[in-house]
């Protein structure tokens, strides 16, 4: 499948918007219902049998960690190359011959 002037111009506007977003954010605040899948998705796996005691614990601690409320913080740079990008994709898709 071939890209077209379309479809890099519309890539190169959302990569611009997400940029801008980036840009004006300083951390996001997640649900606790997203932190929850995250902790179930990025947790550690679980402890043999033999470790029952050191299972209960982490199990408790993981507990402990889904019912705050995670906030991420994008760095500074991720903006300003999510900006670059659209913008360079815009350009070259107004550099494209036209469909047809």
């Amino acid at each position: 499948m071939e890209i077209n002037r379309n479809q890099y111009f519309m890539i190169g506007i959302v990569l611009l918007a997400l940029g801008i977003q980036f840009r004006l954010i300083d951390s996001v605040t997640l649900t606790t219902e997203a932190s929850q899948f995250l902790a179930k998705r990025f947790a550690a796996k679980s402890a043999e049998p033999s470790d029952v005691p050191t299972a209960f614990v982490a199990a408790a601690a993981e507990q402990a960690q889904v019912a705050q409320k995670r906030t991420i913080k994008p760095p500074q740079w991720m903006g300003w190359a999510l900006i670059s990008m659209g913008g360079v994709l815009v350009l070259h898709s107004l550099a494209m011959p036209k469909p047809g």
